[in-house]
């Protein structure tokens, strides 16, 4: 089949839904590496009687609809399929448990040419079940690098966030553990990549590597500490771009710029290899109240 820009624009996208409970919240915010080290540090994101949601739980949650991508009708070469950039926004603060349903769409797709493919912004809005009430906005950037000439527009997509040049205003260190990947399955991707030594072996790779939405959690957990007082609710964006993939058990260093706006800038290492992961961060907080 074909990849035609008009087919997969309006490619009917069945809704998600999910049910979920504290138990949950603590499982995500364990599976980012909430607890390691000093759990007395992150009790109001593991302890049930003084619970707050980590804001990126959303990019976990009533996610079903994603799978359409591997249907062989709309064309997608998935060998060849990157998961770029992530951005997150949030309209209101998850409550501890509740019943969300999800809308997904095809918001965009940029054409870059033949010869290096296409991007396509696919778009997640999730809301309460009950009231209907807008919760958070998941919006992934998926390089389609085997999918270009589709007649989609060539220009219009978001510019990566620039990152200051002078030294950051913060460094935060996290330890992943071996077993962070195991965890992080837990959360509802059960890629083998991230568990299988067989599996990713065959992508290249010496061991399984850990989800870059793993990742993701691990540099929010880091600015939700520098910029928001340790304080999730106050988070109401988070974006940022992939850029090398993390084995569980390395170190994760995430610098983060204060900005004067209620805004920061921020990008992730690898410590031991001293390899970039995440790039061009920027992140939005509400004041503290």
């Amino acid at each position: 089949m074909a990849f035609e820009y008009e087919k997969i624009k309006n490619w009917p996208i069945p809704e998600g839904y999910q049910e979920y409970s504290a138990n949950d919240c603590i499982l995500y915010a364990l599976a980012v590496g909430a607890g390691a080290g000093d759990p007395a540090a992150d009790l109001d994101l593991i302890y049930e009687k003084q619970l707050k949601v980590l804001p990126t739980m959303a990019v976990t949650m009533a996610s079903q609809g994603t799978m359409w991508v591997a249907d062989p009708a709309t064309g997608i070469n998935l060998s060849k399929l990157l998961h770029g950039e992530q951005y997150l926004t949030i309209h209101k603060p998850f409550p501890t448990s509740a019943k969300v349903k999800s809308r997904s769409y095809v918001e965009e797709i940029y054409d870059k040419g033949v010869e290096k493919g296409s991007v396509m912004m696919l778009a997640r809005e999730i809301s309460d079940a009950d009231s209907g009430e807008l919760l958070a906005t998941c919006t992934s950037a998926v390089f389609l690098r085997g999918n270009g000439g589709c007649g989609g527009p060539s220009t219009g997509q978001p510019k990566p966030q620039p990152i200051p040049e002078r030294a950051p205003d913060v460094v935060i260190d996290a330890i992943s553990r071996e077993e962070q990947a195991a965890l992080y399955r837990l959360t509802g991707d059960n890629n083998p990549l991230h568990i299988d030594p067989k599996f990713a072996a065959m992508g290249g790779f010496p061991k399984p590597i850990l989800h870059g939405l793993c990742t993701y959690g691990f540099a929010a957990r880091a600015v939700i500490s520098a910029v928001c007082d340790g304080d999730p609710s106050r988070l109401r964006k988070f974006n940022l771009r992939f850029a090398n993939p993390v084995f569980p058990g390395e170190t994760l260093r995430t610098e983060i710029w204060k900005e004067s706006d209620g805004s920061a800038a921020f990008r992730t290492f690898v410590v031991e290899r001293e390899l970039l992961v995440l790039n061009n961060g920027y992140a939005e907080f509400a004041a503290a109240e």
